[in-house]
């Protein structure tokens, strides 16, 4: 059956333009091989947010052609698996913006769980489980930007409780005493231009070194014990987090571009308080690089 009429493009009522209209929450499978293949690579459970302008003089957008785009990509990558969500996103936004004729930007963000395999302390074999964040952003003409980023859960010790508490008790013993704990959920993306790739475990990586000590899903007592100690013996703050973050990214990627985009987010759960503490920063690069020469 052939349709004539199409709404979308009729004129819009109020003559005000849209920086977004999209379509979010869309779960699909996406499978992935990353340069630096893991026994876990292959398929993502992937939710995906699609957006594109709208101008003023049309009244909706064209929604499915969104779904449509995101349905040939997946499959796609059946055949040929993607090299990166981040690589996916790029993807996407050229195709939306030829799907898409009347906008002028394309923005594309994905969310992923990844899990890989891992260590304890004393060396047992664990499953760990991490956030992928991928997006690109695309304005007709020009280069697209996409972001690599991955969400990481740890734990920190309070330094301020410590210190308090060693003087409290008149405590002098080479061991670390007691602190409050907070469970932190630190947030690395790096967005570029579309020639530049990462890897994401390098960025899990990084992250995993920020905390007090790391996490894991299955503890038996010596490893309990011993991730106690490792984080009581390496007390950080929630802007502790974030300042170590971001001293790692400019010692790793210091052959990138100084118009790479850095954000580096800490929020800790805290345990004595009803409140969630929290740290971030955003900069180039470049600023970044100046600021650690200083």
């Amino acid at each position: 059956m052939t349709l004539k009429c199409d709404v979308q493009y009729g004129k819009g009522d109020t003559g005000f333009k849209l920086t977004k209209v999209g379509v979010t929450g869309v779960r699909k499978p996406v499978l992935v091989q990353r340069e630096r293949a893991t026994p876990l690579t292959g398929a993502l459970n992937c939710s995906i947010d699609i957006f594109v302008d709208l101008p003023a003089t049309q009244k909706g957008s064209h929604l499915s052609r969104n779904v449509e785009v995101l349905k040939e990509v997946a499959y796609e990558s059946i055949s040929k698996p993607v090299s990166g969500l981040e690589n996916m996103a790029s993807d996407i936004c050229k195709k939306l913006l030829v799907h898409h004729e009347y906008a002028q930007t394309a923005d594309v963000r994905i969310r992923a769980e990844y899990f890989r395999s891992s260590k304890t302390p004393f060396g047992k074999n664990t499953l760990e489980s991490y956030q992928l964040l991928a997006g690109a952003k695309v304005v007709r003409g020009a280069i697209v930007r996409k972001t690599i980023g991955v969400e990481v859960i740890g734990m920190t010790a309070c330094p301020c409780a410590q210190q308090t508490v060693k003087e409290m008790l008149n405590c002098s013993t080479e061991y670390p005493v007691i602190s409050h704990n907070q469970r932190n959920v630190c947030t690395l993306l790096m967005t570029m231009d579309d020639n530049i790739n990462l890897e994401a475990d390098d960025l899990i990586d990084l992250v995993q070194g920020v905390f007090s000590s790391p996490t894991y899903e299955l503890l038996k007592r010596d490893d309990e014990g011993q991730v106690v100690i490792n984080a009581h013996s390496n007390p950080r703050f929630v802007e502790d987090v974030v300042r170590k973050g971001l001293k790692f990214i400019v010692e790793k990627y210091s052959n990138l571009p100084d118009d790479v985009e850095v954000l580096v987010r800490s929020e800790s759960e805290e345990s004595i308080h009803k409140h969630n503490a929290f740290a971030e920063r955003t900069a180039t690069l470049g600023e970044l690089k100046g600021e650690a020469s200083e």
